[in-house]
């Protein structure tokens, strides 16, 4: 696959993206692939993924996760640029939510802009994990068994889960958690005892947390046992295109854990198929991004979450040999999406990593999940998002992105232990 972009006579779309991280830079890279288009990137910091990018123009915003800051952002950028009809998406949750506020709360979306997510009460509806994990259960969706604690209470000293430990504990509201400071704090905290997730929910509750805490059963398995999928759903909330993945490494530093570092690329119709009654029943449109895991212990892959946009790794859908950011383009700015047919989910068997595929090959001992790592890097079908030679020229752009792959080596070297997952 050419890493050439095709540059139209007249760009057809001018993308925003609020946000700062590899998520963020992704989706610049998939509008240059795919319109030969700079975006705009609207962030609190200039974070070296988006730092001297030659398809990026980078605009500082405060706090792009108050919407209040947000509005009189985008309408500067608004004023500095006309001409091709502006698509303003989000690279985290927290980014999404204040685009939805900025659109239905306070009206402020510039004129002509298409920001294509669901509306508030969707989006709780689906985000929120307490809200998701009734969803599943409503729908036989298959899940891990979950308690909810609220933590509007004061927390129960006769707390009890109906599930062994080690248990997964993880905040149900991502942008009330990212105010909460503690020590210790991480994203998704594995607990090995009643004891230890009691003094884990009183300390995140005198950090001012008040939203709710999920309590999962702690599926076995390292990150092979890891699963991604990705959806596009149109405007009667049918899925027409859905990318599903394997995950062979993940995160491990605590403010990153969880997030996908290196994904295969796969198909698995039964899974898009649950996904399907979710958004259904949520009234689902555009992107919905589902994190799961297989279980070994009864065969099934189980739905933790759903992430209501394109995610942080969403470079592993191009890699598969699909744009995603095309189908945004196609329904809401082109020619639309025509019919509905058979859901498009066969792709090409590809790797997607943001770490050195040395690093991919260490973490991978499964024999199947080795044998799909050998077939492709055989074929040299391997993406990293951050390499686009060619196009990005700045030394210092390379030079930064270097020393990130060997500080990935160091960072799974102190964080990772594999065996504590089995």
């Amino acid at each position: 696959m050419s890493n050439a972009a095709p540059v139209p006579a007249a760009p057809p779309v001018q993308p925003v993206i609020v946000g700062g991280d590899i998520g963020a830079y992704s989706l610049a890279r998939a509008f240059h692939e795919a319109y030969g288009v700079r975006s705009i990137v609207i962030s609190r910091l200039r974070g070296w993924h988006v730092d001297r990018s030659a398809i990026i123009e980078n605009v500082s915003c405060p706090d792009p996760f108050d919407p209040a800051q947000l509005a009189p952002v985008l309408a500067q950028v608004a004023a500095a640029h006309s001409g091709a009809p502006v698509m303003l998406l989000g690279s985290a949750d927290a980014t999404v939510k204040a685009i939805i506020a900025v659109r239905d709360t306070m009206g402020a979306l510039p004129g002509g802009w298409t920001a294509p997510y669901v509306g508030m009460d969707a989006f709780r509806a689906g985000t929120e994990k307490q809200n998701f994990t009734a969803l599943c259960e409503r729908l036989g969706v298959d899940h891990p068994a979950t308690r909810v604690v609220d933590l509007a209470q004061e927390v129960d000293p006769d707390l009890e889960v109906p599930f062994t430990y080690p248990v997964i504990a993880k905040p149900a509201e991502v942008s009330e958690w990212k105010k909460a400071d503690f020590a210790g704090k991480s994203k998704v905290h594995t607990v090995a005892s009643r004891a230890e997730l009691l003094d884990l929910l009183r300390r995140i509750r005198e950090a001012g947390y008040r939203e709710s805490i999920i309590v999962q059963d702690r599926v076995p398995g390292d990150d092979q046992a890891m699963r991604i999928l990705t959806c596009y759903c149109d405007a009667d909330s049918r899925v027409r295109f859905a990318s599903y993945g394997r995950t062979l490494l993940e995160e491990h530093s605590p403010g990153a854990i969880g997030n996908p570092a290196a994904i295969i690329t796969a198909v698995d119709p039964d899974v898009v198929d649950q996904a399907q009654r979710l958004v259904r029943e949520l009234g689902w449109t555009g992107y919905a991004n589902f994190d799961l895991k297989y279980d070994h212990r009864d065969g099934r892959t189980k739905f933790f979450e759903l992430n209501p946009r394109l995610g942080r790794s969403n470079y592993y859908v191009t890699a598969g040999g699909h744009n995603p950011v095309t189908w945004y383009v196609r329904e809401h700015l082109g020619e639309g999406l025509g019919a509905a047919g058979e859901i498009l989910q066969e792709q090409q068997e590809a790797l997607y990593t943001v770490v050195p595929v040395a690093l991919v090959r260490r973490y991978t001992t499964l024999p199947d999940a080795k044998e799909q790592l050998r077939r492709v890097v055989a074929a040299r079908r391997v993406r990293n998002p951050l390499l686009y030679p060619g196009v990005e020229k700045d030394p210092r752009r390379w030079a930064t992105i270097a020393a990130a792959m060997l500080n990935y080596v160091r960072k799974f070297h102190r964080y990772y232990r594999p065996e504590d997952f089995r």
